[in-house]
């Protein structure tokens, strides 16, 4: 009973030793948050007894992680660039925040609030955070530009609303600091009520401002879409460039052919068994394997294509009819050529038109 325990303990520091978050992890943080929430509910005193027994359980997860951690690190002599990177950091604060706010005397119930700080652990593994990043960095100047504009729109407002409503309302224009709560929840329309302005050029004032605060996140929310749009091309164009480059029809051309074809093809993900084409349809587009497999269903037989065969073109070719029926048999990658794009290659490459109109004579002779 013992001896299968050691490998799968094993595995489990070799897992939790990693950078990344494992399952156990995600469970730990999960739990905790909802007993963070349990604990700060008014409710029975056994459902806080519960709260506070799951918040110790996932502390000492999170201590085992980090100790776990810090000895893999050790072991590899990069302990220090572990303890001075971020996610070491996170790890640290994981692990003793709380115990070191218990042990200076802070109230239980307000250094467990501090547990609020695991749910840091699951930022590196949310999807795209890497790609937001780089679009913040790449789109610095202008972000940073708007946040000027933003802030000088709130600071002239601010000075003008006090000259203009100081008299009339000094409780809440008394001075330009009281006004600056005014400006910011004017100029992001937020418009909480509490700070109104009452004199007419005052309202003028707001009115302008709430404008220039549409605006202001017209701007930034266009900077951020626009580096998004393009970052999400970028990466799919790595993406479509790797799988071309693995098909061997393509493996001819030039880094510059490539390119040309990497920018008309796009990538279709399939599950298992299913249909891509079905007899009869009408063909616009034929079809790469760059990953998995594909069945034909011809008369009389099947005929399975794996990594780095074509299919379908036989409706681009001549007939626009599909003759077979063309399935997945397991999870595969395929890269679509469009009919226009279809032409356009043919006409720049004529090796490949070629080889193409070789391989559909050849399957046309066959299937007869």
């Amino acid at each position: 009973m013992t001896k299968p325990l050691i490998p799968a303990l094993a595995q489990f520091m070799a897992a939790t030793a990693g950078r990344n978050m494992t399952k156990a992890a995600y469970a730990a943080v999960t739990i905790g948050v909802f007993s963070l929430v349990l604990l700060t509910v008014n409710s029975a005193h056994q459902a806080h007894r519960w709260a506070d027994a799951l918040l110790w359980a996932c502390l000492a997860y999170f201590v085992f992680e980090w100790l776990v951690r810090l000895r893999h690190m050790a072991r590899q002599h990069r302990l220090a660039l572990y303890v001075s990177s971020a996610a070491g950091l996170v790890d640290a604060i994981g692990a003793l925040a709380v115990p070191v706010a218990l042990v200076l005397g802070v109230e239980p119930g307000t250094a467990w609030l501090l547990s609020v700080l695991w749910v840091l652990k699951v930022v590196p593994g949310i999807p795209g955070l890497r790609q937001l990043r780089r679009v913040l960095v790449l789109e610095s100047g202008p972000l940073l530009s708007v946040l000027v504009i933003f802030l000088m729109v709130v600071f002239l407002a601010s000075v003008a609303e006090y000259f203009l409503e100081r008299d009339v309302q000094p409780q809440t224009f008394g001075s330009v600091p009281a006004a600056l709560w005014w400006a910011v929840v004017t100029l992001t329309t937020t418009g909480y009520g509490d700070v109104v302005p009452v004199t007419p050029l005052g309202r003028m004032v707001a009115a302008l401002v709430m404008i220039s605060g549409l605006g202001v996140f017209g701007l930034w929310t266009g900077i951020l879409a626009t580096g998004f749009a393009a970052e999400t091309r970028r990466d799919n164009f790595l993406k479509t460039w790797e799988s071309v480059s693995k098909v061997p029809f393509f493996a001819a051309l030039g880094p510059a052919a490539i390119a040309d074809v990497t920018q008309m093809l796009r990538t279709m993900d399939l599950p298992a068994r299913t249909m891509i084409i079905r007899k009869g349809q009408k063909g616009d587009c034929m079809y790469f394997i760059a990953a998995g497999e594909v069945e034909v269903d011809l008369p009389g037989k099947k005929v399975q294509l794996g990594d780095g065969a074509f299919f379908g073109e036989m409706a681009l070719l001549g007939n626009n009819m599909r003759g077979a029926n063309v399935s997945t048999t397991k999870v595969s990658r395929l890269l679509v050529l469009d009919l226009v794009d279809f032409r356009v290659l043919m006409a720049r490459h004529p090796d490949l038109a070629q080889t193409i109109d070789a391989e559909a004579t050849r399957r046309a002779l066959e299937n007869k």
